[in-house]
């Protein structure tokens, strides 16, 4: 049952969400904590590895889901699930754009979907960088380590993307900093 339920939820995911992994992150992680497969805290925390890592972050987040509820044959229904659906429509789009890419509704489709990605996109930094700005939540806001080192490392990290650093650098910068915070945390407390 487990597998079936694996597959169809990624597959679901899959469908409905357009623009890739982070477009995905919303509805993906709605749908972990709904059937509590891991805490908020591990899929944060598999983010974070899922980013850093080869690979499609939805790949990547769907086949270790996969495998951490279902083993082996979790991840593969998992994958499977998550990439369906993207196979098909890309399948179809191969075989129909040249005939259909100057319709009305195939570019106002088109049009229409780009502001609904950023919209995904937006929420999943929103809710993601929450979750790791404020791991406690903003109505128990107190001044902690923790949270110091979070916002700082996001506020460098900002202004060095905006400067047009190059993303290998920054996760490399951001993993260094995180261990340094967390040595320092240790020392400190």
């Amino acid at each position: 049952m487990i597998y079936l339920n694996l597959f169809l939820t990624f597959l679901k995911i899959g469908a409905f969400t357009f623009g890739g992994g982070y477009a995905m992150l919303p509805l993906m992680k709605q749908e972990v904590l709904l059937n509590a497969w891991m805490s908020e805290e591990q899929l944060l925390n598999f983010i974070a590895v899922a980013e850093s890592t080869p690979g499609p972050v939805a790949i990547n987040m769907a086949t270790y889901i996969g495998v951490e509820t279902g083993g082996l044959f979790g991840a593969f229904v998992a994958t499977l699930g998550v990439v369906l659906p993207s196979f098909v429509v890309i399948m179809l789009v191969a075989k129909f754009y040249e005939k259909y890419k100057n319709s009305f509704i195939v570019k106002n489709c088109l049009t229409g979907l780009r502001p609904a990605v950023i919209g995904l996109m937006a929420s999943a930094v929103i809710t993601l960088g929450f979750g790791v700005l404020f791991p406690s939540g903003l109505s128990s806001i107190a001044f902690n380590f923790g949270t110091f080192a979070s916002i700082v490392v996001f506020a460098i990290i900002v202004y060095l993307a905006f400067k047009k650093v190059s993303p290998i650098k920054l996760i490399l910068l951001s993993a260094l900093l995180g261990i340094a915070f967390g040595y320092a945390e240790k020392l400190i407390f």
